[in-house]
């Protein structure tokens, strides 16, 4: 079991996710925009945040740029999720220090295997 937070602002995206995380056994939390998530991620510090690139305000690339910033978030993983999800997409995130990537819509075996992933 993690502790995990999804950073989403689609709702449909954030219930599907919800299931997912519920029916894993997982504590999880969502918040809808970008403004405020690092400083909920340092609060919070948990092992996983589920991060949207496109989000209202301060977007996921931002985010992640902040957190891999900051020594005390450096057990924090990093899986973003994006709608195009293109090869630049990808490479920019992880150049960003995300340390994975998925496209949406992803199946549900191809998230749980990066999740798995990235949490052992």
């Amino acid at each position: 079991m993690a502790d995990i937070l999804v950073i989403e602002d689609e709702d449909n995206i954030a219930t599907a996710l919800d299931f997912l995380l519920t029916r894993d056994g997982h504590r999880h939390d969502r918040i809808a925009t970008g403004r405020g998530a690092v400083d909920r991620i340092r609060q919070t510090r948990p092992d996983l945040v589920l991060l949207d690139v496109m989000l209202p305000e301060v977007s996921g690339y931002q985010i992640v740029q902040d957190v891999r910033a900051d020594p005390d978030l450096v057990g924090v993983r990093v899986l973003m999720m994006t709608a195009r999800g293109s090869v630049v997409e990808r490479r920019k995130g992880l150049a960003l220090g995300a340390d994975g990537f998925i496209a949406k819509p992803f199946e549900l075996a191809e998230l749980r295997a990066e999740m798995a992933r990235l949490l052992s």
